[in-house]
């Protein structure tokens, strides 16, 4: 316990002096929400995957699809450094940054009003982001309490309640780049964790050999007679791993906090090396956690009250056996997976609510004149007025999800599907088409939104007669037909507003 304790001790100091020592570089909108758009390829390519990875993967999906799917799962993890990853950084990295500069956009809100030159849209995206954001981080504070509770047995309201007030002191202290940085050393962490964790649990089976030879001795849940499924290539369930992987994978290109690390990068040779950077992050950390879930049938299930299995509890009760050196390990390691998600998630959530609702400036197109424009020192007041705001909504948007994390409603894989499912399907083709078809319509982004939020909304008040995480699938792929279609039969937008838009790639 005194080895634990010590390391975390360390651990969230270590945390705690970054927001310090960044606390300057956030005393602008520019330098709290962005860090002055100058961050290198290393902090970048760990701040996109440090956010994309945390205690939800860890704790909630890598022990409920390991279970469902066995090692198959794993091809979750390779699907999420491709597509993920790797694709994510190929179609949006350059683009992104060039044209969110050039039309001086600082949020995915802003994005759209600014790109489709209406305000509501501005509006509707912010509330969107801000409501659909919240059931992710409460997902994300369980997940990070169970193993808080495993480790350290202390009861998990507390853990909940602890993880919050830390992540928003380093938060609210430096910004963007005290995220950033304390997300490296997170990122660190997670690489050598991930890779020590699977290595014991392995050895506890008796090596990979004999783990997989007991995999494949276990019965099929949908016909016992049939053994071998959980030790196949692609598992029991073929099609219900699809819709996992383009949940779990498509899904990072239409998230706010996700493509928001694209707006902050130095330039475009920076892009290159953190699209390597990146990718190589997620095939260790995401196909380790997969791979690692998908020997979750070798131990005991954990029974919920309702006499269902606790999918939440398969990942701690995996590492509960574990020596204690190696336990204060993955309390890190899911510790700094969580709360650099959470750091992107509440400084997302607040920027939005601050820039795209209570200061929403209009401004004008690259080459045209601000209508208004005050001087320096009011320029700054506001600036920092602004920054104020967003501090106040940090708190604001924890407290939010402490609630919900403290009564969770669902697994936090459903937690993630639906707030995923309703994000990406509203924002994924809108964003991406408006990187690169001068054709997108007005009406076509409005289309989409309600299209994905429509479909998560009445999804889940009717029960989830879809699965949460087949939702979301279907929501962000049909996302493009929505797009396309209106783009085709609706009023197109001034050809001349597009065109200065598109000045940026030439």
């Amino acid at each position: 316990m005194f080895i634990k304790v010590l390391l975390t001790i360390i651990f969230l100091a270590v945390m705690i002096g970054v927001g310090l020592y960044t606390r300057k570089q956030a005393s602008s909108v520019d330098g709290f929400v962005l860090g002055g758009r100058a961050v290198g390829p290393w902090l970048t390519a760990f701040a996109f995957g440090t956010s994309y990875f945390s205690a939800v993967v860890f704790v909630g999906y890598a022990g409920q699809f390991g279970w469902k799917y066995g090692l198959s799962s794993a091809w979750i993890g390779i699907g999420n450094a491709i597509i993920g990853s790797l694709l994510a950084w190929i179609i949006l990295g350059k683009r992104t940054k060039l044209m969110t500069q050039h039309i001086e956009s600082r949020t995915m809100p802003d994005f759209f009003g600014t790109r489709f030159q209406d305000q509501g849209l501005r509006v509707a995206a912010s509330i969107i982001a801000f409501v659909f954001l919240i059931p992710y981080t409460a997902g994300v504070y369980s997940g990070i309490s169970r193993l808080f509770e495993m480790g350290f047995n202390i009861p998990y309201e507390y853990c909940v309640v602890i993880m919050s007030v830390l992540t928003a002191v380093y938060v609210i202290l430096g910004g963007y780049k005290a995220t950033a940085m304390n997300d490296f050393i997170q990122g660190i962490i997670m690489l050598f964790g991930i890779v020590a964790v699977i290595l014991a649990v392995l050895n506890a089976q008796g090596g990979l050999t004999a783990a997989v030879e007991k995999l494949a001795e276990l019965p099929s849940d949908v016909d016992p007679t049939v053994n071998g499924g959980f030790a196949s290539w692609f598992g029991p369930d073929p099609w219900g791993l699809l819709g996992v992987i383009i949940l779990t994978s498509l899904g990072t290109m239409g998230l706010p906090q996700m493509v928001g690390k694209f707006y902050s990068i130095t330039d475009e040779s920076a892009i290159k090396r953190g699209t390597v950077i990146s990718t190589i992050f997620a095939f260790i950390v995401a196909g380790g956690c997969y791979f690692l879930g998908g020997f979750g049938r070798l131990y005991d299930p954990v029974i919920a009250a309702n006499g269902k299995i606790a999918y939440d509890s398969i990942v701690p009760a995996m590492l509960v056996t574990l020596p204690d050196v190696l336990i204060a390990l993955v309390v890190l390691l899911v510790l700094s997976a969580s709360m650099s998600t959470l750091a992107s998630l509440v400084l997302t959530s607040s920027s939005t609510m601050t820039l795209d609702l209570i200061y929403r400036d209009k401004k004008a197109l690259p080459g045209e004149v601000e209508e208004g424009t005050i001087d320096d020192v009011v320029a700054e007041k506001v600036e920092r007025r602004k920054v104020v705001v967003m501090r106040v909504l940090i708190m604001f948007f924890i407290a939010i999800s402490l609630l919900i994390a403290l009564n969770p409603p669902t697994f936090i894989a459903q937690l993630m599907g639906i707030s995923w499912g309703a994000l990406a399907g509203a924002f994924l083709a809108p964003f991406m088409l408006g990187l690169y078809w001068r054709g997108v319509t007005t009406s076509s982004v409005w289309a989409c939104f309600f299209w994905g939020v429509g479909l998560t909304v009445v999804n889940m008040l009717a029960g989830n007669p879809i699965n949460p995480i087949n939702c979301g699938a279907i929501a962000m792929l049909g996302g493009f037909p929505v797009v396309w279609l209106v783009s085709l039969l609706t009023k197109k937008m001034d050809h001349s507003i597009v065109n200065k838009i598109f000045e940026c790639y030439k």
